[in-house]
């Protein structure tokens, strides 16, 4: 009886690593209005199959969120490994704006409220402090303008995803060019600096407004 019993976990381990490989794609390519049954017919199981191992979308969602926060946080963790603290700020934006354009349901799952205000508080507690800590860095080597705070990355990137989801079909590359342009005006080795007409938000603030949207 061992035997099939351990091909039986066998193959149930072997169907949830299809289901969750589907629901990367799916969700990517149709952001999180995708459904259960979509991501079965996908991986080519039975909605029933995707079912025994999620109860609903939710409990999927929220373990690939987790998969989709580690990556983000290794991203970062890199930016503040990085000898150069510029280039660590500027790859972090580029690479985990990347991210979001292949994958529309990591967008969704960092900025929209509607994913859940739980995991945007599990963002923010872990995201943050390491974004907070990059801008610090940068500012301390002298090449990120001194007014500049690690909410303003974290408002780039929410300007930079709304662009991104308007033309993602059209121009999915165009959002770049707008990143180039403020990664320019955050240098502080570019000339003289304009002075800012309003303070940069805390991440209280930033976190209240985003999770309120």
């Amino acid at each position: 009886m061992t035997e099939p019993k351990t091909q039986i976990r066998r193959d149930a381990e072997r169907n949830r690593q299809r289901l969750l490989a589907a629901a990367t794609e799916v969700f990517a390519e149709q952001g999180l209005a995708a459904t259960l049954h979509d991501i079965a017919a996908r991986a080519g199981l039975s909605a029933p199959t995707a079912y025994r191992n999620w109860a609903n979308k939710q409990e999927l969602i929220d373990e690939l969120f987790e998969q989709r926060l580690d990556d983000v946080a290794v991203l970062a963790e890199r930016a503040l490994e990085d000898p150069d603290a510029w280039r660590g700020l500027a790859e972090f934006l580029e690479h985990s704006l990347r991210l979001q354009l292949e994958d529309r349901g990591l967008s969704e799952l960092l900025h929209n409220p509607q994913m859940g205000l739980e995991r945007l508080d599990r963002s923010r507690d872990r995201l943050a402090p390491m974004i907070n800590a990059m801008a610090d860095r940068a500012k301390q080597a002298g090449s990120l303008r001194p007014d500049a705070e690690g909410t303003d990355i974290v408002w780039i990137q929410v300007a930079l995803t709304a662009l991104m989801d308007r033309t993602r079909r059209q121009a999915p590359e165009l959002y770049r060019r707008y990143l180039t342009m403020l990664l320019d005006s955050l240098r502080s080795d570019r000339g003289p600096l304009s002075e800012l007409p309003v303070a940069a938000l805390t991440t209280d603030q930033t976190h209240a407004i985003i999770t309120a949207s």
